[in-house]
């Protein structure tokens, strides 16, 4: 048992010391380069470079929102009639292609983005476009918003009555 426990450490040691070996192409990492830098100096200031000691480094990888469930549903059920393009619910952004409202006549396109995973009207906005370039006006930015959260409502009673 004690001979496996130290063949097992031998393994471990040879493999993380296999992790620091110099990976230069060159025969030899300290020859200066014409800007007067050395290989191995180029290689630690790589911004592109990446060490076993990233995985335990502070993430920076996309920002992560908690986004409110009944908001999202709702936005994708009050827009169905737009065709989605992108949708990222980490985030909390919707992103539609041109559509006609039913009994409407002008194309519309929608980005809603969901910023706060409480049920508010702070946590939705709502932008729209028209494919003719025309402004949307508020009012009609405010109904949609509207009909957004009353659906978000409809949804949580309909949810809590289960």
């Amino acid at each position: 048992m004690r001979l496996l426990t130290i063949l097992g450490l031998t393994v471990l040691t040879a493999s993380v010391s296999a992790c620091g070996q110099n990976r230069s192409t060159s025969p030899n990492p300290n020859v200066l380069s014409a800007d007067g830098s050395s290989s191995e100096a180029r290689e630690l200031n790589d911004p592109n470079r990446s060490t076993i000691w990233d995985v335990f480094g502070p993430n920076n990888s996309e920002q992560v929102t908690n986004v409110n469930r009944y908001l999202w549903a709702a936005s994708l059920d009050v827009l169905s009639f737009l065709p989605v393009q992108e949708v990222d619910p980490f985030t909390g952004v919707i992103i539609t292609g041109y559509g006609k409202p039913p009994g409407g006549g002008r194309s519309y396109r929608a980005t809603v983005h969901i910023s706060d995973p409480a049920l508010a009207a702070r946590s939705l906005s709502v932008a729209l476009q028209t494919s003719g370039g025309a402004p949307v006006s508020a009012a009609t930015t405010r109904a949609v918003e509207d009909a957004i959260l009353s659906r978000a409502r409809q949804l949580r009673i309909a949810d809590n009555k289960l």
